[in-house]
């Protein structure tokens, strides 16, 4: 049987599976029988392995804690350097990187997150930003915008040092002034791969016995914050370009295809961009265990979007899953060679129409629009284009459209 077969991905031939809102939870889980799961919903979180503690730092979300660093930059190791280069280079910066470490703030870490998701959030999200808050640009403030445009019960965490300062906070205060539940939370890695298989890379990492690669530091520690945070927690991850057009509350142990084998009509390449599971879900485990024991950091990628498909066309003949594949139409209507086109202002009739009939299908069977970052970053959104047209109708502070 392929690996296709044995997950869901009947979404991929047909109309998305219709998913009742009350089967809906992520930490504070209820059994469920359409998914099979039960989790219990008692006042500590078992997360881990270990129970930790509900005790709540009594000024978890007082500015005084707040760092004044606020430009910390990705860590970039020497252009054509060696093997042994690099890790003398990175045993030398070592002792200044700070995202390794637990500290006094990133201890908090735990605590300020159960301060969060203890507010009724529909749904539980996380997004990771490990470069300086100066960067965290228009683009990316719509992405949240559209979360809470389309998700306004939902909880955002933040997983960032820079976002964790006052700088952070007042880029995030016109939702806060809202009512909405968002947060940036310096995070503690120790912390979060403790008791998972991925605590024994991390120590060889931190002891800089083994090469980190080529591709910078910042960009590889994403890829494991994301894996860990779901598996400790549980909920919906999601990279900071994307455009939000549905309520993700729904929906339960989903990955998303980028591709599709146009022959046999199966996915050819998943993405790691959104991940939905539930807390300590055995798929999590793969992931992380594939990032440990086959760790490159010389190959773009090959720890990120591409550690995903491995799995799943690894396993998909020995394990069973509760995972459902969705189709691209779901996270990545749009290849990214083609996003420019969706900035841009129509100028004639038929472009106008193509506009028309290109926000209807989008908008009628997708949850969200990928918009390929390192592609669109620098791209104006132009009056009366796709994007344009999507994000008015998905924001909640919606000035300046045309300026981003």
């Amino acid at each position: 049987m392929s690996p296709q077969k044995k997950f869901s991905v009947r979404s991929m031939l047909g109309p998305f599976r219709k998913m009742s809102k009350k089967s809906l939870t992520y930490r504070l889980i209820s059994p469920s029988s359409m998914f099979n799961l039960s989790i219990n919903n008692t006042a500590n979180i078992k997360t881990g392995g270990e129970v930790l503690p509900t005790e709540l730092p009594t000024n978890a979300t007082n500015l005084n804690i707040l760092p004044v660093v606020e430009n910390e930059e990705p860590l970039i190791p020497p252009f054509n350097a060696s093997v042994d280069e690099r890790m003398e280079w990175f045993r030398r910066k070592l002792p200044d990187i700070e995202i390794l470490k637990s500290t006094k703030l990133s201890e908090k870490f735990h605590g300020r997150v159960l301060e969060l998701f203890n507010k009724n959030c529909s749904a539980q999200f996380f997004m990771v930003w490990l470069s300086s808050a100066q960067s965290f640009g228009p683009k990316d403030f719509l992405a949240v915008d559209s979360l809470f445009s389309t998700n306004p019960n939902g909880c955002l965490l933040i997983l960032s040092s820079s976002m964790d300062t006052p700088k952070g906070y007042r880029i995030l205060k016109p939702l806060l002034d809202r009512g909405f539940n968002v947060l940036a939370v310096t995070p503690d890695i120790p912390f979060l791969v403790k008791n998972t298989p991925a605590k024994p890379w991390f120590d060889d990492l931190k002891s800089g016995n083994m090469d980190p690669g080529s591709i910078p530091l910042f960009n590889t520690l994403s890829d494991l914050i994301r894996l860990a945070v779901l598996y400790k927690y549980g909920g919906v991850y999601i990279d900071t370009d994307f455009i939000f057009l549905k309520d993700l509350s729904p929906l339960r142990n989903v990955i998303g295809a980028q591709s599709v084998n146009q022959v046999t009509k199966k996915w050819s390449r998943l993405n790691n961009a959104v991940l939905i599971f539930d807390i300590h879900h055995p798929l999590l485990v793969e992931f992380l265990k594939e990032y440990a024991t086959n760790f490159d950091g010389n190959r773009w990628g090959y720890i990120g979007p591409y550690l995903v498909s491995r799995v799943l066309e690894r396993i998909g003949d020995n394990f069973e899953y509760d995972v459902t594949v969705f189709p691209p139409k779901a996270f990545y209507p749009v290849d990214w060679f083609k996003i420019a086109k969706l900035f841009k202002k129509p100028e004639t009739e038929a472009d106008m129409k193509w506009v028309d009939d290109t926000v209807a299908d989008i908008g009628g069977e997708s949850y969200m629009v990928h918009l390929w970052n390192k592609r669109s970053r620098e791209l104006k959104i132009e009056e009366g284009s796709v994007m344009a047209r999507l994000i008015a109708d998905h924001c909640n502070i919606c000035e300046n459209i045309y300026d981003t």
